[in-house]
């Protein structure tokens, strides 16, 4: 009986919430993980004990980390919602707390850093011109790195801005500064090949063939390269690249809202994580104000 209603709990998180391919697997796993952990066979069977019995489990005996125990929780939280908007007796999901997690600290690199890293890519063969396209648009759009893989080269690139299609398949707008713009162009005026994708990978340097689509992990090891290059000691990733955007933006003015929109969050509280290193207005009030009795 459970997997019935499991079943019909991801066909509606796929059709009615319009939630990722990605998401629903997730939701999927866990909660099977726990019907066979605790033996769940109808509904009725899932109880608090069971449940802290299988928070007890993960933490213990998977030793899992606090974040992706909170992923089981909140699977069975939303499915025991599920199951009361369809008239079904359960526990109150409201009872089940979920782990504390410690906030989640972002460490940045410094302005300096960033030009080098930007600049890095030195040459004009046609690996370099692309990576160099790449690492402007990383950080003039705040791009996901998969959203980036996925960008289509018939695009119109002069117009300064691009839809595109992120988490949960919704769509947003990002704006692509002068530079990113330039280095695209310079990239697609030196290419040869027909691939609809914006960037591919190549075979070598000195012949480049077009081996297709690139992929995240091409560009995560594109990244890792030129950071070393750059004498960057902080280890960086493409993700570093969309915390700079997002920090960037704020420490300029921009207000929250707008950024949250720009990344694609779902949540205001994902963006909240960039206000500890951005918040302008309460340093400038500190320098202005702090201590004046000591000058």
């Amino acid at each position: 009986m459970i997997e019935k209603y499991l079943k019909d709990y991801l066909d509606y998180l796929q059709i009615e919430k319009n939630r990722s391919y990605r998401t629903k697997d997730v939701y999927g796993r866990a909660l099977k993980k726990f019907f066979e952990f605790a033996k769940i066979k109808k509904p009725e069977d899932i109880t608090n004990d069971k449940i802290r019995s299988f928070r007890i489990h993960l933490a213990e005996s998977t030793r899992l980390k606090k974040n992706t125990q909170s992923y089981y929780v909140i699977a069975i939280r939303n499915f025991l919602r599920y199951l009361i908007k369809r008239d079904i007796e359960v526990i109150s999901p409201d009872k089940i707390e979920l782990p504390q997690i410690p906030k989640r600290q972002i460490d940045i690199i410094e302005y300096e850093d960033l030009e080098r890293l930007l600049r890095a890519p030195e040459g004009s063969s046609l690996k370099d011109l692309r990576d160099r396209a790449i690492l402007e648009l990383l950080f003039s759009t705040g791009l996901r790195v998969s959203e980036l893989c996925g960008l289509d080269r018939y695009l119109n690139w002069n117009r300064g801005e691009i839809t595109v299609r992120g988490k949960g398949e919704k769509l947003r707008v990002v704006f692509i500064s002068d530079a990113a713009r330039k280095a695209i162009k310079n990239y697609l005026d030196k290419r040869g090949d027909p691939d609809s994708a914006l960037f591919v990978s190549y075979s070598n340097n000195k012949n480049p063939k077009a081996l297709g689509r690139i992929t995240p992990r091409s560009i995560q090891r594109l990244v890792d390269f030129y950071s070393r290059k750059a004498g960057i000691a902080k280890r960086i990733s493409p993700h570093t690249l969309r915390h700079l955007f997002a920090t960037d933006l704020l420490m300029n003015g921009a207000d929250l809202r707008s950024v949250q929109e720009m990344l694609g969050h779902a949540s205001i509280q994902t963006t909240q994580i960039y206000t500890h290193l951005t918040n302008k207005a309460l340093k400038e009030v500190h320098e202005a104000f702090h201590g004046r009795r000591r000058k």
